[in-house]
């Protein structure tokens, strides 16, 4: 017996979400907590609103700050996020294709950023955890993917990915 094709359009799901909230966490932090004016906000001991503008990719790295480093970043992030929309469409693993696309919709949400800003806005600080970083939902639905898509490869035996997997 076939077992069903899993809609296509179930699949682009979790991109849609990252993006969305991404974009309306970011539109609130900007423009009704105006938090690049105020710049910090303490809320508890290990998490407060800190704006920071990012011109790298993870955590600062590869810093962008000219147009061509700046637009350069933003052809990386589709053609980055192209091969992984391909890989989505032709996986049938429901793990991976959400793993797929929160970091698809993580990609694409700073993507926009840069587009906008020409750097991407981070703002959830989590340094009272010893956490250095500042981020947005955006970076977090890329590494929640990314840490999923790891975490698959190591538990799920190389016989039952090919089984059940058409992944590329």
């Amino acid at each position: 017996m076939n077992k069903p094709k899993l809609n296509k359009f179930l699949a682009i799901l979790p991109i849609l979400l990252v993006v969305t909230l991404d974009q309306i966490s970011k539109y609130l932090i900007l423009n009704v907590v105006k938090l690049g004016e105020i710049q910090k906000i303490e809320i508890s001991p290990i998490f407060d609103l800190t704006m920071v503008w990012n011109y790298g990719v993870s955590f600062g790295a590869l810093r962008a700050d000219s147009p061509i480093g700046r637009w350069g970043l933003v052809v990386l992030s589709l053609v980055i996020s192209g091969l992984f929309l391909n890989w989505l469409l032709k996986s049938e693993r429901k793990i991976t294709i959400l793993a797929l696309g929160l970091v698809i919709g993580g990609a694409l949400g700073n993507m926009i950023d840069r587009i906008r800003f020409g750097a991407v806005a981070d703002f959830l600080d989590f340094s009272g955890l010893y956490f250095p970083w500042v981020f947005n939902i955006a970076d977090s639905g890329v590494v929640l993917g990314a840490a999923i898509l790891l975490i698959d490869m190591l538990i799920t035996p190389e016989n039952d990915k090919n089984l059940k997997n058409k992944d590329v």
